[in-house]
């Protein structure tokens, strides 16, 4: 019988990364939720997973989550990239501080992890990272700075660690999200999707459940939208 994979899903304790460890763990992976508000170790438990209370913009919380999940399974499948909220304000009002910060939020957010995971996925013989993006990264709105200038980065980095890594069978695909049912509802937002309704994060999280399927296992390098057709690829 072929041994349980697993996934390690960060800033997993609510919203849209908690949707995708539950999805997940309901597709039979070992689940792994790093969260800094505690919430992920208990989703983690109802999941008889892995919780590990820390941050993605730490090296040592990240290094603490890997070395945690390579001593209790030996193996690591699949890494889940989510994240929290960057500043956000009028483009010219944005400090340079706040600006390291979008870009720990919304770029080394993926970066860490990933360095970590790789040797891990190596040494396995493969896997899926999968990063939830946003669907502004390519057509950016005032409304989200921080989140579209390094998501759209994300993209970029997202193409080079494709080129160099699909030959070891390590794929990585970005999520682009568009208005989701984790975020406040607003009526004029609903009316501008074509839809007309909010995606659920349970349907964010049936997408990175198939990118980190073998179903998916030739699909490298590439940005899906999930927005209901409010942004549409050129």
């Amino acid at each position: 019988m072929a041994e349980t994979k697993v996934a390690v899903v960060t800033a997993g304790g609510s919203g849209m990364g908690a949707a995708c460890a539950r999805r997940l763990a309901a597709d039979g992976f070992r689940v792994a939720v790093l969260s800094s508000s505690g919430k992920g170790e208990a989703l983690a438990k109802e999941l008889g997973g892995l919780g590990v209370t820390g941050s993605n913009q730490s090296n040592d919380d990240l290094a603490r989550l890997v070395e945690t999940v390579v001593q209790h399974w030996g193996r690591i499948d699949v890494l889940v990239n989510s994240a929290g909220h960057g500043p956000r304000a009028p483009i010219l009002e944005i400090t340079d501080e706040a600006w390291h910060q979008g870009m720990d939020t919304y770029l080394l957010n993926v970066i860490r992890p990933t360095r970590l995971v790789v040797p891990v996925m190596q040494q396995g013989g493969g896997g899926a990272i999968v990063n939830i993006s946003t669907a502004w990264a390519f057509e950016p709105s005032a409304m989200f700075p921080t989140s579209a200038v390094f998501r759209a980065g994300l993209a970029s980095f997202t193409k080079i660690f494709a080129d160099t890594y699909a030959a070891e069978k390590i794929r990585m695909n970005n999520v682009l999200p568009g208005w989701i049912d984790s975020l406040p509802a607003v009526e004029a937002r609903r009316a501008s999707v074509p839809m007309q309704r909010y995606g659920t994060a349970a349907e964010i999280a049936a997408t990175v459940a198939f990118l980190a399927s073998d179903g998916a296992g030739y699909i490298t390098g590439q940005n899906l939208r999930v927005d209901g057709g409010l942004t549409r690829a050129v």
